[in-house]
């Protein structure tokens, strides 16, 4: 039973590796290359590498992520990255050895077709560039990331205290009010914020009864054991089991999304499943699946929020060149030196009888990588002044002024 934290933490990479709609007709395939295929793989194995590096530094607690938000805001970024900053980049999003149009098309694809695969589902992507309203960016920047990511682009006054609120006001209203805040404060280093935002809702095609909700034991890893409202019922589902683990298959709405649960088996626990958790793995977990009758689930009903700092996570996964003083973005102005200095990951879930309702914002923070040390000389009050010849240093007037008067 010691299944709660991986069951909340693996839930991102499904619901946000998936597919949503707005049409009532017809349900769209997506037509991807096999190159693009590929890099949606890839984009798998980037989010285990993140799952896994945040479960080692958050063992003991609930995690919730949306790898997918995290993989398309630095992916918004990814095209002002060069040189060896973008190479960093590449290899930790596990997209190195393709073109930046493969890239920017596959984000475009996915985008285009999670919005659209269940029209019974809420999902909704939206990306935003906030920027320095005095701060240049390069053209070609803003274009790209608004053809293939869709995102606003916003011109702003960072020295204006409201400007906190109205990025943390387009986050509420993107995620439907679930994630309220995502910045606090506006360095003056800070030139730019590259925004995602998730949304998902979605009923269980099998809903389970509230009648047959009752107080369970659960039995977390650290052996204090405690009860919680335990979900319950009994039907025909897709399932998979071995000597690691039970899988089951619970899908939302008419199919498209589907919520996966994974279960250690006796005598394993979920820091097991974890360690296996690969691209490989799931690929065979998955498409082992078959339907079982009868199958009696008891799923806890559960509600949280998450948030972590990622800059030391990606560090360790790769592209710490990207936050540091070497960081080449020079795609996104030329004329300054740019670093990544904090990638932010906020998410919230709630399962319960009816359904799932869950969403992600990641924001990708801009800063100089030097701030110009400015000397301010600002003379109001008393002070003393002289007129001097240059050459032969010598002083033709010196006086004092007091009180100015003019």
């Amino acid at each position: 039973m010691k299944n709660r934290i991986f069951l909340i933490c693996l839930i991102p990479l499904v619901l946000f590796s998936c597919k949503k709609d707005n049409s009532p007709t017809p349900i769209p395939d997506i037509n991807l290359t096999p190159r693009q295929s590929q890099i949606v793989a890839n984009c798998n194995r980037f989010g285990f590498d993140l799952f896994q590096k945040i479960n080692h530094s958050d063992k003991n607690k609930n995690i919730f992520i949306s790898p997918l938000s995290v993989s398309i805001a630095l992916g918004m970024t990814l095209n002002g990255a060069s040189g060896s900053t973008r190479a960093a980049m590449e290899q930790t999003l596990r997209m190195n050895g393709m073109t930046t149009q493969e890239i920017n098309e596959t984000y475009k694809n996915m985008i285009d077709y999670l919005r659209l695969v269940d029209p019974m589902v809420q999902f909704n992507i939206a990306n935003s560039i906030w920027y320095r309203q005095d701060f240049t960016v390069l053209p070609d920047f803003l274009k790209v990331n608004q053809d293939f990511f869709y995102a606003s682009v916003n011109p702003l006054d960072f020295n204006d205290p409201a400007s906190v609120n109205t990025i943390n006001t387009w986050v509420s209203d993107n995620t439907h009010e679930k994630i309220t805040q995502i910045i606090d404060n506006i360095d003056p280093a800070t030139v730019m914020f590259l925004i995602n935002a998730i949304y998902f809702k979605g009923s269980w095609q099998y809903k389970f009864d509230i009648k047959n909700t009752t107080s369970k034991v659960f039995h977390p890893s650290n052996g204090f054991d405690f009860e919680t409202p335990m979900m319950s019922q009994k039907g025909k589902f897709n399932y998979f089991a071995n000597d690691l683990l039970q899988a089951i298959e619970l899908p939302y709405n008419n199919g498209r999304y589907n919520m996966y649960v994974f279960l250690p088996a006796t005598n394993k626990n979920v820091e097991d499943i974890i360690a296996q958790l690969n691209e490989a793995n799931w690929e065979n977990w998955l498409s082992a699946m078959a339907p079982l009758d009868d199958i009696q689930i008891q799923l806890p009903k559960f509600k949280f929020s998450y948030d972590k700092k990622l800059k030391e996570i990606l560090t360790d996964m790769g592209m710490g060149i990207a936050f540091s003083d070497m960081a080449n973005f020079t795609g996104i102005n030329s004329s300054v030196g740019l670093s990544i200095t904090e990638v932010k990951h906020k998410t919230f879930v709630e399962v319960n009888e009816e359904g799932t309702e869950a969403a992600a914002v990641t924001s990708v923070e801009i800063g100089v990588t030097s701030v110009p040390e400015i000397t301010y000389f600002i003379a109001d009050k008393p002070f003393i002044f002289a007129i001097v010849e240059k050459q032969t240093k010598s002083i033709v007037f010196i006086g004092k002024i007091n009180e100015p008067v003019n």
